[in-house]
């Protein structure tokens, strides 16, 4: 089942953003339509498209191409079960992190959430907030 939300990202090339995600990230191909430079992932209850510039639809206007680093001033969180391993198909292919690992909590309510996580740009320059969820802990003063 598809989320209700399910970003459709522009990319210079699809088949090397979707390596990027499926080899480095871990998410899966859902589908894909090679001849319109497209294809829908899954990792967990994450989804995402990707689709090539110049094949399919673009939603760009003539006077508004898209230049590098794309997505600027946003970033997708993506839960992932594990960083570790993550980290260590990033390191093995020398990309570097947007944000170095940290543990951040974050005020909800009458309560702190944790998030062990990091940030990585993709071949686009898309931002990706990988975490892992450290649970609940009272709100400290």
């Amino acid at each position: 089942m598809e989320n209700a939300l399910v970003p459709e990202l522009s990319v210079t090339d699809w088949q090397k953003s979707r390596d990027f995600y499926c080899d480095l990230i871990g998410f899966s191909v859902l589908y894909d339509r090679p001849e319109e430079g497209f294809v829908f992932l899954t990792l967990g209850r994450a989804q995402i498209m990707l689709d090539q510039i110049g094949i399919g639809r673009d939603f760009h206007g003539s006077d508004a191409a898209p230049a590098y680093p794309f997505g600027r001033g946003m970033n997708l969180q993506i839960m992932v079960p594990a960083l570790a391993p993550i980290l260590e198909r990033l390191e093995d292919a020398k990309i570097p992190l947007h944000l170095p690992l940290e543990e951040k909590w974050y005020r909800r309510g009458g309560i702190e959430v944790g998030n062990r996580q990091f940030i990585v740009a993709d071949p686009d320059g898309y931002l990706l907030r990988l975490f892992e969820d450290l649970g609940e802990r009272p709100l400290t003063g």
